[in-house]
């Protein structure tokens, strides 16, 4: 994906935009079926078999059954939908949100206790040039 917007210079985010959308669709649709108990059965019986009732890239697949979160939020899949796979593998939204950011599920609550993470770094991967990469980014 090009990063032809000026969000996209923003490190660690992937806006879902409509180019997100189109890219991720069949994520979100696999994602989507695992509201259904019988599905998410399915596929915790055999997760590549699963898949392949989908259109995946190679890639999406491979994030999926490696639980890259992150690297499937810039695949085009949408935070709320790949949250329903974290929920199938018994995760809450904290425990996600701990993950996608690198750090334990106890620092992630003592940094939105804290505010979040520090503006300084985190405002545009451009900066990192001048500022050098900051240790919070991501």
């Amino acid at each position: 994906m090009t990063a032809d917007r000026e969000y996209d210079d923003i490190p660690g985010t992937f806006v879902f935009d409509g180019r997100r959308s189109r890219q991720g669709y069949w994520i979100n649709q696999f994602c989507m079926s695992l509201r259904h108990e019988a599905n998410r059965e399915a596929f915790r019986a055999d997760e590549a078999a699963y898949l392949d009732r989908y259109p995946l890239t190679a890639e999406q697949r491979d994030a999926i059954l490696q639980r890259e979160w992150i690297h499937l939020l810039e695949l085009g899949g949408n935070i709320y939908y790949t949250f329903k796979l974290a929920a199938c593998d018994g995760l809450t939204f904290q425990q996600l949100a701990a993950k996608q950011t690198g750090v334990s599920e106890e620092e992630y609550l003592g940094m939105m206790l804290g505010g979040g993470r520090p503006i300084d770094g985190n405002r545009r991967t451009s900066e990192w040039a001048t500022t050098g990469e900051g240790a919070n980014h991501g």
